[in-house]
Order: C-alpha cells, then structure tokens, then sequence
C-alpha cells in the first residue's frame, strides 16, 4: 500500500518562505518598472529635457545597478541577506515619493539613480537567499523566481499606461510607492535564511576569523575564471536582449508594422521566458548546466541576427518568440551555475558579480546597436548583435570542453 511522504517541517516552512520571496520578487520590479514605463520618458518631457536627456535619464539605474550590484552581493555575504534585503526595501518604498519633488531633469536623475539601488541590492541577494533556501533544484528554483519577477515587468507597462489614460502622472508613483511599501513589508517578515534548517553543500570548515573568510571568498569568486565567463555568457544574452528591445520597434515600423503588432512581438517574446524559465530550470538540475547554456546562446545569437532578413508581421513574431525561448534556456542555468561555483560564504559575492556584468552587457548592447545603425544598416547592426552572442557561446563551450579534459586526466 503506498504511502504519502511526509513532508518535514523544515521543508514546508522553506517553501512557504520561497513563496514569499517570489511575491516580494513580483512586487519589487512591478514597482520599478511601472516607475519608468511609460511615465518617465512623459515626466522628463514635462520637465524640459530633450531626447538626448531623457536617454540618460533613463540610464542612469542601470549605472547604479554597475557600480552596486557586487558590493550588495558580498555586503550580503558578511552581513546577511536580510538586512541587504530591507535596505533595498527602504528605496523601494521612498524613491517613489522623491519622484512627485523633482522640478528639473536633473532632479529627476538623481532620483533615478537613487531607485536604481532598490533593483542593484535586491536582484544578486535575493537569487542568493533562493539558493541558499535551495541546496537542490536551484535552477528550478531560480525559474519560478524570475518567472514572478517577469510577470510583474510585464503588468507594469500596461497598469501605468492604464493609470496615466484615466489620471495625472503623480498617481503612478503613488501607485509605485503602495508597491513599495508592500514590498519592504514582505523583507521584514523573512528570516535569515542561515536560521530557518537549510541545508548546505558546501564542504568546507567553519573558518577562525569571519573577516578573513569573506576577504577569501571575495577573491575566490572574482578570480573564478569559470564565474567570469559564466557572467559574461549571461551579459551577452542581456547585450541582445538590450539590443532588440531599443530597435527592433524601430525596424518593426520602418516595414510598415503598427504599433499595436509590434506590442505583441515584446508580449510573446516576455510571455515565452515568464513560462519556460522553470521548466529550463529543472532541465538543468536534471541534465546538467554547461550544454543548456551553449545551446541558448546560440539560438540566441541565431534569431537575433535573422531579424533584419523579414519584414512579415508572422516571421517576425515566430523570430522573437524563438528568440524569448534561447535566451530563457541559457538564462536558466547561468545564475544557477554560478551559485552551484561559489563557495557558500561568497553566493552572494558571484551572483553580485555576475549582475554587475549582466548590467554592463545590457547597458551596452543598444549603445553599440545604436552606432553601427547610424553608421551602416539593420542587416549589419543585428548581424553584429548576434555575433557579439554566438562568440560568448563559443568561448564558454571551449571552457567547458577544457574542464572535461583536465577531468580525464
């Protein structure tokens, strides 16, 4: 007669916890994605600035995310992922109200750069406390956390145009802030993950000096020339994304396509990853990282530079679905792989690093897209995007295949 397994405690209240974090997750960028989409390109507008400001503007958190991202990771790491946590909660909740003071666009700058600390602390320790929540099945884990962070991403663009079409623009960060709030809300009713029975794979023995361990960890992990090209992997499949995100709308209405269609080919290509992350998490629990990464690098690389050979609404379409399905596969396993790397007391150093990278890859690829398009065509600045992919895919397999030789021997 068989038998239900009891599920012990410990587990119950880890999962429990997991949920929570995936709602915090989905609460945290719904709150800083409805900050600037659509309302700051309108509010800077408003504020005077020309295009080339409302650029910058809009760079500027993805600044911050550089310069912060490692530090909150190993702060984490010596601290804790709780207070880091609450820290980021706190500019959640009151960069909002900043937003309804601003009277010039530098004002506004500086208020983005300050909200850009909300997403550069929570994003490496967050994916660092799911990983120490998870000692198996991290890129499952990690699959269903990104997938509540998608769906917030994508409610937000349609809930502030929604508030925008029936009010005045200070109600979106209203709205932004009651986010906010609910989100700080949620970090301080988590435990550090250190108290709640986690398990630990890590192998290593309890060190004398705290402060000389971290100080090892911290080398370990930005010396790691495995996490510095798993980084990199993952950066080149965001410097597409970035890429394609600031100028495929642009393609898309220079061939004549409205703007309604071109909305669609963003929602199925989001609708993609926000489905098929925890499925390609569990696939690279189950089958392991290295190839999983390999393989959505290259079909990464491969629709990305397709894009300009069509300008049919349905190629387009099946090319940016594809395209959502590379990048969730590789996407999948490298933040999962990185945690798997790093040693316990440094998770929150590596994802940090390897989010610092991310950014600068995002950050970069529509500033390349954008000079080579001024300078020559479509065909070459996609072309380029997915060459820029498919040499990362190629340098991360050739690392691989270097690590089963040294295995053998």
């Amino acid at each position: 007669m068989n038998q239900h397994r009891q599920i012990p405690p410990a587990e119950k209240r880890q999962f429990l916890l997991f949920l929570i974090l995936c709602s915090i997750g989905g609460l945290a960028i719904f709150s800083s994605t409805i900050s600037k989409n659509p309302v700051l390109p309108i509010l800077a507008q408003t504020l005077g600035a020309n295009l080339q400001t409302i650029g910058l503007i809009a760079a500027a958190s993805t600044v911050t995310g550089i310069v912060t991202s490692l530090w909150a990771g190993s702060l984490s790491d010596r601290y804790g992922r709780r207070p880091m946590l609450i820290l980021s909660g706190i500019v959640f909740f009151t960069a909002p109200v900043l937003y309804l003071l601003v009277h010039t666009p530098l004002d506004l700058a500086l208020v983005r750069v300050y909200h850009g600390l909300a997403t550069a602390i929570f994003g490496p320790v967050a994916m660092a406390y799911v990983t120490d929540l998870t000692p198996v099945r991290r890129g499952e884990r990690l699959g269903y956390f990104s997938s509540f962070q998608l769906a917030g991403r994508s409610v937000a663009p349609l809930a502030g145009g929604a508030i925008l079409a029936i009010g005045v623009w200070q109600l979106v960060y209203l709205v932004c802030a009651v986010a906010g709030a609910l989100t700080l809300a949620g970090m301080v009713l988590l435990p550090e993950p250190d108290r709640i029975g986690s398990e630990e794979r890590d192998e290593e023995p309890a060190p004398e000096s705290d402060t000389t361990s971290m100080g090892s960890a911290f080398r370990a992990v930005i010396s790691d020339r495995t996490i510095l090209i798993t980084s990199l992997a993952e950066a080149s499949g965001f410097f597409a994304f970035g890429a394609i995100e600031a100028f495929l709308p642009l393609y898309a209405l220079n061939a004549g396509i409205d703007t309604l269609m071109i909305g669609l080919l963003f929602l199925v290509q989001v609708g993609v990853r926000t489905l098929t992350r925890p499925l390609f998490g569990k696939v690279s629990d189950q089958r392991g990282r290295k190839a999983q990464i390999t393989a959505g690098l290259l079909l990464t690389a491969a629709t990305a530079a397709l894009f300009p050979y069509t300008t049919a609404w349905p190629v387009l379409l099946c090319l940016s679905a594809l395209f959502g399905m590379g990048f969730s596969v590789a996407s999948a396993a490298t933040s999962a792989f990185v945690a798997d790397l790093a040693p316990s007391r440094g998770r929150g150093t590596a994802l940090g690093l390897m989010s610092t990278i991310m950014d600068i890859g995002q950050a970069a690829g529509p500033i390349l897209m954008g000079g080579l398009l001024a300078l020559f065509s479509y065909h070459t600045g996609f072309g380029v995007t997915g060459a820029v992919v498919l040499v990362c895919a190629i340098l991360f397999q050739w690392l691989a295949v270097e690590e089963r030789q040294k295995l053998k021997k």
